[in-house]
């Protein structure tokens, strides 16, 4: 690290910009081959600073990796250069490397959270230890504490462990803390070190004080949209019986109409099949190209080009009528769900 920070010190003033990520690499892959031309050992090291949910992706992804071309290494190795020489130099602190670098890599929105939950690791390590431990020993570690405590620990994870811990804790206490989480507005330095403190007793870590803006509904919504189609349906049904306009707020913020893009061809195609045609066509008006053309792509040639022509024809639309064409057609796409006829995407299944 030491002549990488040399390095980018006696870069020119002004670097190249990154060339472009390798086609159809994502950023966890990328990440993984970079791993890979390094070595064993400062892999390694690289590792030992990252959480546990990164650690499982980005190790997931190098086990996954075969047939690398030259040239794919060489482009990694060429963008990592590239941002190395543009965002660090002597005298930059940490924190702010680290910000910029995870925004550039994520965008504002995911590189705040994370940014959120490693200020608190710094100082609440038994609250971290939980990102090592399986779902079923978390879930048996705080099925019993009150459901406001189940709520924050759930909200401090990454949403995909919090799911599969979600679905292990008792059916009668699983939407209480799926409202709490939803209706989570901060947490106080007090309150997560006397939480800390309880996870301290209980497995491993020291207290101390942080704050952090953790849950609310999107929270709620990205834990509930990671279990199975049935078990989400159980629990906002759970919610609604007490909470309707909650339970609306997080089912609309669950699965939106820019996520269908993310459905496979065949869940596509079977959804288009029970769309009324006036439906799509009012759904569709100011969606973004790449969906459309997804759309089309599952059509019959004739289908689609009538229904592009029924686009250009379509004069302005009302907003609201926009909406709720887009919702009826979301609703039908959770009714598919529910039923096992297609698979939205994020339920907890990974195809390769």
């Amino acid at each position: 690290m030491a002549e990488a920070a040399q390095a980018a010190a006696a870069a020119p003033p002004a670097p190249p910009p990154a060339p472009p990520a390798p086609a159809g690499r994502s950023g966890t892959e990328r990440a993984a081959i970079l791993l890979l031309t390094l070595g064993e050992q400062e892999a390694a090291q690289i590792l030992r600073h990252m959480g546990a949910r990164e650690v499982q992706r980005v190790g997931v992804a190098m086990a996954r990796m075969s047939n690398l071309s030259r040239s794919d290494v060489e482009q990694v190795l060429r963008e990592f250069t590239a941002n190395v020489e543009s965002q660090t130099s002597v005298g930059v602190g940490a924190d702010e490397f680290v910000r910029k670098a995870l925004v550039h890599a994520l965008g504002e929105d995911k590189a705040a959270g994370i940014i959120d939950r490693i200020s608190i690791t710094r100082s609440n390590k038994g609250l971290e230890s939980l990102k090592w431990m399986d779902a079923r020993s978390v879930a048996e570690l705080i099925r019993f504490e009150h459901p406001q405590m189940i709520a924050i620990v759930l909200a401090y994870l990454d949403q995909d462990q919090a799911a599969d811990i979600l679905a292990l804790l008792p059916a009668g206490i699983r939407a209480d803390v799926v409202v709490r989480i939803a209706t989570l507005d901060g947490i106080q330095p007090s309150a997560l070190s006397e939480l800390d403190d309880i996870i301290e007793k209980q497995c491993i870590g020291k207290a101390s004080s942080s704050t952090s803006v953790l849950g609310g509904a999107k929270a709620a919504a990205s834990i509930l949209g990671s279990l199975e189609a049935g078990v989400e349906g159980s629990i906002l049904e759970e919610i609604g019986k007490s909470d309707q306009a909650l339970a609306a707020v997080i089912q609309d913020l669950i699965f939106v109409f820019d996520d269908l893009i993310e459905l496979d061809d065949r869940s596509m195609q079977e959804l288009l099949r029970q769309v009324p045609g006036d439906e799509l066509l009012l759904a569709l008006k100011g969606v973004d190209e790449a969906l459309k053309e997804k759309i089309f792509k599952n059509m019959s040639q004739r289908a689609a080009e009538m229904l592009k022509d029924d686009l250009s024809a379509k004069g302005p639309v009302k907003l609201a009528e926009v909406e709720a064409a887009q919702k009826s057609m979301l609703q039908t796409a959770r009714k598919l769900a529910e039923a096992g006829t297609i698979a939205l995407a994020g339920k907890g299944d990974e195809y390769v």
